[in-house]
């Protein structure tokens, strides 16, 4: 009596043990029961109780179950944190541990179950120079610099960038200034899902040549993230912003309100060159045909892991610029620099 109840015993034990371990259900009849580790990159671990873990491809899985509450993460940015239940070929279905019915998904929908953490966002950027320098029956000197920062976590995103360049000609045995400028914007967005972002930014320029003694522009609005990959990058931007100018030759200062609408766009179009390419127009509200353009396009070329080539070029279109000056303004810049 006492050896059948033990044999019992472990019946039981051994039953609800297979009752609560986790399921998959292969395309080839083949079934596993476990424990469910992850899935990234299309993979599926799986660590099952007769082979131990296991690895296997998300397309040859029928359904699966699990026991215990699994963070599921869906391609449309969702993340569900339950049990899962198994469901028709090629589906699942979401435990909600209520009256309603379970919800089911397609396996084509899963993007990851139980990701490993992602590291702490870091700050990247590049670092870059330029020196021309030229003698004889022409003497000149040209030094340029830039440098951006950036970082991004699934919440946020902060970039920062500043250029700056400095040039003089001997004209009549007398080095005069033909180039003094320089800029600096910063802008921080805050990504209410993986497409729609709010956004704040500012900037500040000043160029000798121009007569600009300083133009600051502090605005916000939101936008939307396009394309966002390695390889490529586009997004849009529409808002307001407080554009103040003023010039050295001009007592009065010009403050406007104006509309902001932008775009950011950046291509890998080999494992070598990336071109990349930004424009800001701010159209003043009290007349559209008063405004200030800004634009630049950059193509980079990688020469080492970290070191690279680059040639930018800076367009600004000032619809009302310091008086006896252009309203167009493009700057050439060709520098060597490094990522980090």
């Amino acid at each position: 009596m006492h050896r059948f109840l033990v044999a019992a015993v472990s019946c039981v034990v051994l039953l609800t043990a297979v009752a609560q371990a986790d399921e998959v259900y292969l395309r080839n009849g083949d079934r596993l029961t476990g424990t469910l580790v992850r899935l990234t990159d299309g993979k599926l671990v799986f660590k099952a109780d007769a082979a131990g873990e296991v690895t296997v491809a998300l397309a040859d899985v029928l359904t699966f179950s699990t026991t215990a509450a699994v963070e599921v993460h869906l391609k449309d940015g969702t993340v569900l944190n339950q049990p899962v239940l198994a469901a028709d070929a090629g589906a699942f279905a979401i435990d909600t541990a209520t009256a309603l019915r379970p919800q089911t998904f397609q396996l084509a929908d899963l993007a990851s179950i139980n990701p490993p953490a992602k590291p702490a966002p870091k700050w990247t950027g590049s670092i870059s120079a330029g020196f021309t320098a030229t003698s004889g029956n022409t003497s000149t000197e040209t030094v340029n610099a830039s440098v951006s920062v950036a970082r991004r976590s699934d919440k946020d995103r902060m970039t920062a960038s500043a250029d700056y360049a400095t040039g003089e000609q001997k004209i009549d045995r007398e080095m005069r200034t033909t180039e003094d400028w320089w800029r600096a914007k910063a802008q921080y967005d805050y990504f209410f899902t993986r497409k729609f972002f709010a956004f704040i930014n500012g900037s500040y320029e000043k160029d000798a040549i121009a007569d600009l003694d300083r133009r600051v522009v502090v605005g916000g609005g939101g936008g939307y993230q396009w394309i966002e990959s390695p390889r490529t990058n586009f997004s849009t931007t529409a808002g307001l912003a407080s554009l103040y100018e003023k010039f050295d030759n001009d007592p009065d200062s010009n403050s406007e309100l104006s509309a902001q609408l932008g775009y950011n766009f950046d291509h890998q179009l080999n494992k070598s060159v990336k071109f990349v390419h930004d424009l800001t127009y701010y159209p003043a509200l009290s007349d559209f045909s008063d405004y200030y353009l800004t634009t630049t396009a950059e193509v980079r070329a990688s020469l080492t892991q970290s070191m690279f080539a680059n040639f930018k070029t800076i367009f600004n279109y000032d619809a009302t610029p310091a008086t006896g000056r252009r309203n167009t303004d493009v700057k050439y810049i060709f520098s060597i620099g490094m990522t980090f």
